[in-house]
């Protein structure tokens, strides 16, 4: 077992505090509020990864990930694949959590912590449910209870790193921090020890990456980030677990994570609530298929389209006041003909949608929706300004105004978005995502009613892989 010297951290170094409540965490400290959060969670990662199958950037991935590398790779025994989620089809565990990672990311539909900036289940669940299914083919199920307690460690890992930052995103953290964040789940089914841990966050950030370049141009590199990083946990244990030297602070150090990908950091005390405020408590749905940076924009206006009975016809403009966070994810001109991962991070494109449709469907991504010359024309109405929030990482509170042609000027300002920890989607809501989600699939489940009600008794599940077995196509 790869051994990293608990001396030379210190008994007191972020890298063992963490582990230690990782490694630590029994079931039954958890609340059921918190249980529940899990499997409503795993419920709707698990969907939003099977609509990603039927995304053109998702299917291409997919493509190049199945073919086969040599005369080893044609004569892998099939029982020790893993499940491309909603696709039919599976693969060696690295290349199958990478299909999954980046059809769960890719659609911008997945779950968020807003505070940490951190989609911390796009990067976990693929790397947990491929250690289901091999623990599955070797007959050692996993159970609920201990996919629930990886979940719930995982997601405090990976969001108490993005929560230490003081400074805006530099780098990619749905990636980089998730990526920290999967090590930390896979370990604890693995039942690593302190120090294994450690080692395996030593390998993962050697394989660290993720900048916001693909942001930027948006580009699907953005979601191809976090299959890296996804990739790169299941690699970081394996090596965990050989002879390898690994490092001793990974995260703290002077050239460590926090240093190098942050910068500006305050983390000791938020190691102080570890045990007292579970993470995956704190995540926000996504309702719109969009960035969650344009979800206060996108409610907004429809709150104001409904309540006045507006038609695009009477908009004269939409202005969208908040912080400086929103505006550096999602303020970019329009473009006549974008690319799909540049229209949902796009705040006039996404409006513009609003605008014609009175909602913000996935299918407004499509070739067709994407070239729409109208759309284009409307997202000229819409403007984005910056408020005084001083807070880096803020998505809120956020202001839409809609003037009219007749002079006339609406006004509404949102505190917190929908589907945040203080505005939670309700049990019909959660279930009517996931069913959509499931249809959207290439191969959809078989009842995926049924599917949601098992996933929401999660906890109760003796075993993982089977409860999902039973509803594949």
């Amino acid at each position: 077992m790869n051994q990293t010297s608990s001396a030379h951290r210190g008994a007191a170094s972020v890298e063992q505090r963490l582990a230690e409540h990782v490694t630590r965490l029994n079931d039954d400290q958890l609340p059921e509020r918190t249980i529940e959060r899990v499997a409503t969670f795993v419920a709707d990662t698990l969907s939003v990864g099977m609509a990603g199958t039927a995304v053109p950037e998702a299917q291409s991935l997919l493509a190049s990930l199945s073919k086969p590398r040599s005369q080893t790779a044609v004569n892998t025994d099939k029982s020790d694949l893993v499940p491309v989620w909603g696709a039919d089809q599976r693969l060696p565990a690295p290349e199958a959590i990478m299909a999954n990672a980046f059809n769960v990311h890719c659609q911008e539909f997945d779950c968020v912590h807003e505070g940490a900036v951190v989609h911390a289940m796009a990067t976990l669940l693929p790397v947990l449910m491929a250690e289901v299914q091999a623990r599955h083919n070797s007959h050692r199920p996993v159970s609920g209870k201990e996919l629930t307690t990886a979940v719930v460690a995982g997601i405090d890992v990976a969001c108490t790193l993005g929560l230490a930052a003081n400074n805006a995103m530099r780098f990619f953290r749905p990636a980089t921090a998730g990526g920290f964040g999967a090590v930390a789940g896979l370990a604890r089914l693995r039942q690593f020890d302190v120090d294994q841990l450690v080692a395996a966050w030593g390998f993962q950030l050697a394989q660290t990456s993720g900048t916001m370049q693909g942001h930027r141009e948006g580009r699907p590199v953005l979601p191809l980030q976090v299959s890296f990083n996804a990739r790169a946990a299941w690699q970081s244990c394996a090596l965990a677990q050989s002879s390898l030297a690994s490092l001793d602070l990974p995260l703290s150090g002077e050239c460590g994570y926090l240093a190098m990908f942050e910068g500006d950091y305050d983390i000791e005390p938020l190691l102080d609530t570890l045990g007292q405020r579970w993470r995956i408590d704190e995540l926000s749905h996504k309702p719109y298929p969009s960035g969650r940076a344009t979800h206060a924009g996108v409610e907004g206006l429809l709150e104001l389209m409904r309540a006045h009975e507006l038609k695009h016809e009477a908009i004269a403009s939409v202005i969208v006041n908040g912080p400086s966070l929103i505006s550096r994810l999602v303020n970019r001109p329009a473009q006549p003909n974008p690319s799909p991962n540049y229209a949902r991070l796009c705040m006039p494109y996404v409006l513009a949608k609003v605008m014609q449709h009175g909602q913000l469907q996935p299918s407004h991504y499509w070739p067709a929706e994407l070239a729409d010359a109208h759309t284009f024309e409307l997202a000229h109405k819409v403007q984005m300004t910056i408020d005084d929030n001083p807070d880096p990482n803020a998505f809120t509170p956020v202001t839409v105004t809609v003037a009219l042609t007749n002079g006339a000027q609406h006004q509404v300002t949102l505190d917190h978005m929908l589907a945040s920890p203080q505005r939670p989607l309700s049990a019909a809501q959660c279930q009517f995502k996931f069913e959509q989600c499931c249809a959207r699939a290439i191969h959809p489940p078989k009842q995926p009613d049924h599917l949601f009600h098992q996933l929401m008794a999660l906890a109760s599940a003796d075993e993982v892989a089977a409860l999902l077995h039973t509803h594949q196509s």
